[in-house]
């Protein structure tokens, strides 16, 4: 690039690790070196990129941090030429809370800092908590090579802090993505706009990244890679700049409940794996090993796994019981082979035999104490369940960098259908943000957009769910969940009507689910169906507090609710609460 072509901007889009100042500082200073060696201008980085995004409680722990990323930031000033660069980094503000701050860095030294007034304020980020908003305006514009830029970070951008100038540039680290609220900031302001993303995910917060370039009238004119780093060379002020790939946005919103996910999982499928392959090798982790059970939470665990660390890295544990099927059995070892993991078999048969009857001479001696012993325990289920979760957690324990992997879902979360120390005990959850119908639709489409076509067998998709640790006494046959629970469809429709529209019991009691429309659902069966999602709910909390991380897939899910809590999810009119406090 020729050193006389003005206005030329690098977006460099890159994965930060939460408080490892020196891993971040390395990968800025690459780009920053890359940068100049093309004569830009400028290039820009994500908000909070020196010390990486979310840290929550890093600077109440570690409040050294601060003091820390002021020396990088002055080091990384060192190695800049003419092209300047914007980098996000946390500025002391006394305490233990911090600025969110931009450094304006060029020719050898700091030139410039920018503050955020905002706050970051979503069911993922509580601002307020750790950064200290700057009290005034300040000056946000640099000029280079007679060209003005407006500088802002994060939510600045929606509360008119964009500055007219010749450009506005947005230093950002968004979960959740509208190409519509970017547009409009160019549009009001009649100024090419620029939005800088992080990538990467922390913990359970990702980011896709999906940078964006949009001229004066609102029109896409560039967009960095999803789930990818990248450094996108625009010129905004030319029309300049490649579109690389669409941004999948997590916040559509519907008026109604559908099983049609196709437009979403190209986006679900990528945050997991990039979920899955950010927490290994943040964490120093490499390999996994988890049950499969030839069910469909178990699989679709299985694929991501093999998509994200490599098949190599992915150890695969049939342990059948006495009620295992030999179609299970089978359909575990068929995956394994079709996905080319390590596949062995680990039957519990011996140590639930010998555990059981541990236990039933304990609880003879416990009951001369106290009477009240349950009439029908899960004991024997959860002795399966947790036998096996002994198994892979003792593999973990002899073969190093390997954790095992709990295959919950979305609607078994929320009801509380897993073994608390059983299938819900490992390292790392990967779908249990993601709800079974969708993830039947994700097990189909797998199957025809990666690779190797095909390689979950048509049997497990049709199967219908259920964890075979107990007969049902109406069928003789290992009891199934839609049996134990609701129809999948109703129970992820009163989910999506809880996230999405903030429904309550009567809402939907009085509202048709799409299972209404096509089955015959007296108000009877309804009413049964909703008390048992109410009070299954609330006693999950529990269970769902110690949920191994996982990845947010939607960024709508609650994520903080008190355990112990109470709501009277039928709510009280006002002559019964009258009635009640007369009392």
């Amino acid at each position: 690039m020729e050193n006389n072509k003005k206005g030329y901007i690098g977006i460099a889009q890159i994965n930060p690790t939460a408080g490892d100042i020196e891993h971040n500082s390395i990968k800025i200073k690459n780009f920053i070196i890359q940068a100049q060696k093309m004569n830009l201008d400028l290039v820009v980085f994500p908000e909070l990129c020196l010390v990486g995004c979310p840290l929550w409680d890093i600077t109440d722990k570690y409040p050294f941090i601060l003091e820390e990323n002021i020396k990088w930031l002055e080091e990384l000033a060192k190695i800049t030429n003419s092209t300047t660069a914007v980098i996000g980094f946390a500025e002391p503000a006394g305490g233990v809370k911090y600025y969110n701050s931009a450094a304006i860095i060029s020719n050898g030294k700091i030139q410039k800092i920018i503050r955020k007034i905002s706050p970051k304020l979503t069911p993922l980020f509580n601002d307020f908590k750790y950064f200290e908003p700057a009290q005034t305006k300040n000056e946000n514009t640099i000029e280079i090579n007679g060209i003005k830029y407006s500088i802002c970070i994060g939510e600045d951008i929606n509360n008119d802090l964009a500055q007219k100038t010749d450009v506005i540039i947005n230093c950002n680290a968004l979960s959740s993505l509208s190409d519509n609220d970017f547009s409009q900031i160019a549009i009001k302001y009649n100024t090419p706009t620029i939005f800088v993303n992080q990538v990467g995910t922390t913990d359970n917060i990702t980011f896709e990244g999906a940078s964006k370039v949009f001229d004066k009238n609102g029109k896409l004119i560039a967009g960095a890679k999803s789930f990818e780093e990248q450094l996108l060379v625009v010129n905004p002020l030319q029309g300049i700049g490649e579109i690389y790939s669409d941004t999948h946005n997590t916040n559509v919103y519907s008026e109604s409940f559908s099983l049609d996910y196709e437009f979403d999982m190209e986006r679900t499928y990528k945050t997991i794996v990039q979920g899955i392959k950010d927490y290994f090798n943040k964490n120093e982790l490499k390999r996994a090993v988890l049950g499969l059970s030839g069910g469909l939470d178990s699989t679709v665990c299985a694929v991501l796994l093999a998509d994200a660390l490599g098949a190599e890295n992915v150890y695969g544990v049939s342990m059948p019981s006495k009620i295992t099927s030999n179609e299970s059995k089978s359909d575990a070892e068929l995956l394994a082979n079709n996905l080319g993991i390590n596949f062995t078999q680990a039957p519990i048969i011996d140590m639930f035999e010998t555990t059981n009857k541990c236990f039933e001479e304990l609880f003879k001696t416990i009951e001369t104490n106290w009477q009240d012993r349950y009439k029908k325990p899960f004991t024997k289920d959860n002795i399966q369940a947790r036998s096996r979760a002994i198994i892979l957690w003792g593999i973990s324990n002899e073969f190093p960098n390997a954790i095992p992997i709990a295959t919950s879902d979305k609607s078994e979360a929320y009801m509380g259908y897993a073994t608390i120390n059983g299938d819900m005990s490992g390292g790392f959850a990967p779908i249990a943000d993601v709800t079974k119908t969708k993830l039947f639709a994700l097990a189909r489409w797998l199957n025809k957009n990666r690779t190797i076509k095909n390689a979950i067998p048509e049997s497990i998709i049709l199967k219908r769910p259920g964890a075979e640790l107990a007969i049902d006494p109406k069928t003789g046959k290992p009891l199934i969940a839609e049996d134990a629970l609701m129809p999948y469809e109703f129970l992820d429709e009163a989910i999506w009507r809880i996230e999405n529209k903030k429904e309550n019991y009567q809402d939907m009691l009085n509202s048709e689910f799409l299972y209404e429309t096509t089955h015959q659902v007296s108000k009877e069966q309804k009413t049964q169906w909703l008390d048992k999602f109410y009070k299954r709910m609330a006693g999950a909390l529990y269970k769902k507090s110690i949920m191994p991380p996982y990845v947010i897939v939607d960024t709508i899910s609650p994520t903080s609710i008190p355990i112990s809590s109470k709501v009277d999810y039928k709510g009280k009119t006002t002559e019964e609460i009258k009635e009640i406090l007369s009392l």
